[in-house]
Formats: structure tokens, sequence, C-alpha cells
């Protein structure tokens, strides 16, 4: 099947500066105005990009909302770390392809290093990609068994005591199946893409992105038989708090947080209709990833 040629590009930039983060959006820029794409950038980057290039580069590019800029692109360029891959997917509401280029070491969800995309993304450009698609995982919050909030993570959904030291206690089920009352300071639910971020730091596992699941990973137990647990992704995950006055905040993908009263609970599951799609590096392997990120990279 004859796929897409891109014509229009957005480009979602990391907020703060990095090294070389001037020759770098300088030389794409001019390189994408050279190919004949049209440029869309938000208008709150518009003083950050005009001190770095100037004359007709600057007027090629469109500087708009960002509602305009998700809803009129093909193909977004994210530039940054995973942070700004994770915030590109959250505001992409028309699950357009992402293209992730890393301007740090190494990213886990940014498929492109800052020094070799240049023949990958011309041929994106023109119609000669693989794309990778992944699901988005909802939470739904109740207040007894009116919804009061729903929202969509990539990574994980974490929930976790406000109060400096002190433990909290929660209720777990799955598929309306007690399976525990935790103490403890959080709780991770985590994707497989996830596998790798904050789950893996409190002592969860590696799971290899294909793998159809998802990660329950305890925060500092108050026991030692509350361990990682992975469980098939067409479950569901209930979460209700049960101490009084406790004060909890739920975050996804660590850039999204709001608080859980007691007298709510969270559903999460596997999204049935809101995914992802990524342009992939077919020079990269997973495996590959995991050990330049843990092996070489370790220093």
């Amino acid at each position: 099947m004859k796929k897409t040629k891109f014509k229009n590009i957005s480009l979602i930039l990391k907020p703060t500066k990095i090294d070389d983060f001037e020759s770098i959006i300088s030389n794409l820029l001019k390189w994408l105005i050279r190919k004949k794409v049209n440029v869309l950038i938000s208008i709150q980057e518009e003083e950050r990009i005009s001190k770095i290039v100037s004359g007709s580069t600057l007027k090629m590019i469109e500087f708009c909302e960002e509602a305009h800029l998700f809803r009129e692109t093909d193909l977004i360029l994210s530039l940054g770390g995973d942070g700004t891959f994770i915030g590109a997917v959250r505001k992409n509401k028309n699950q357009i392809p992402i293209f992730g280029i890393n301007l740090g070491n190494l990213g886990f969800i940014t498929e492109f290093g800052k020094n070799n995309f240049y023949e990958s993304l011309e041929n994106t450009i023109n119609g000669k990609y693989e794309l990778i698609t992944k699901p988005l995982y909802v939470i739904k919050v109740f207040e007894q068994e009116n919804l009061i909030t729903k929202d969509y993570f990539l990574n994980d959904a974490v929930i976790n005591k406000n109060d400096i030291a002190r433990m909290f206690r929660l209720n777990l089920e799955i598929n309306n199946e007690h399976i525990y009352n935790l103490a403890g300071d959080g709780l991770i639910i985590s994707s497989p893409t996830g596998s790798t971020a904050y789950s893996l730091a409190a002592g969860g596992p590696i799971v290899h992105p294909e793998v159809k699941a998802m990660i329950i990973t305890p925060v500092c137990p108050h026991s030692l038989t509350h361990r990682p647990m992975v469980i098939p992704d067409t479950t569901n995950v209930k979460i209700r708090i049960t101490g009084q006055g406790e004060s909890v905040t739920l975050t996804l993908d660590g850039q999204s947080a709001f608080p859980i009263l007691p007298s709510q609970f969270v559903i999460i599951e596997k999204s049935k209709t809101k995914t992802i799609s990524m342009i992939q590096n077919i020079d990269r392997t997973y495996f590959n990833t995991i050990k330049d990120k843990f092996i070489h990279n370790n220093k």
C-alpha cells in the first residue's frame, strides 16, 4: 500500500535550552524549507526561534496556536527527550504520526539520535517509513458512581502521598477481585513502554513493549509480600484510598497531576480507541537500546 507523503510538519521543542540547541534547530529548519515542506511551530516559540534563524528562513515558518498546529499537521517532529515526546503525545488528539529526535544521549521512546536522523527523515517525508503503533491507557476517577475525571497515559500512572516520609493505604482490585491492601509510599501502574521508567527504578521488571501487559509496582511497600506484578492488558485495575484524611495525588506520565480523595476511586485499563503512531528507526532494536542505556551509558 502506498504510504502518505508528509507536507505539513510541526515541530515540538524541548522547553529548556540544551547544548547545540541553536545549531540543531537552525540546520533542521533550513533543511526542511529546502525540502519544500510547510513548517509549523507554536506561537509561544516565536521569540526563541527568531533568535536562532532570520530572514527568508524565519518568514517561511508558520507560527500558530497549538490547537491549530496539531490539527493541521501531517507529521510531528518531537525534539528533546522522552518527556518532550510524551508531551507531544498528550496534546496529539488526532493521532498524527510522531518522529522522535532525542537531543540528549539516548531515549527509550524517541527513536532517532540528533546526529543521524536526516536520512530517515527524508525517507519519511517521501513516504518511505515504518510505523509503530502503541496503545494508550485510560484512567477514570469516580465519586461514588459518577465519572469526574478521564485522562490518558503512555508510560505510567502513579499514586503517591503528598506528605513527605508518610505512608498511605489503598485497596487494589483487578477485574473486581480484591488483590491486597497496600501500605506504603505509592503505587505505579505502568505500560510495557513505561516499564523502564519509574517502575524500573522502584524495583519493577523490564517488559518488552510488544508484550500485552500492565505492570503494578508498589513503591516502598510496608510488607515483603507486596511485590511487582505483570497482568494482562485486558484487565482493569481499581484503586481506592482507604485511609481517612489522606492527601494523595495521581500523576500521569509525570506531566499531569490531580488529587484523589478517600471518597473517590480510580479505574485504569488499556484504551480501546486511543493509540499513538511513531516513525520507527529500522536501524535500532529494543535490546540494543537496553544495552546502550544501562551498560554503555552507565559511567
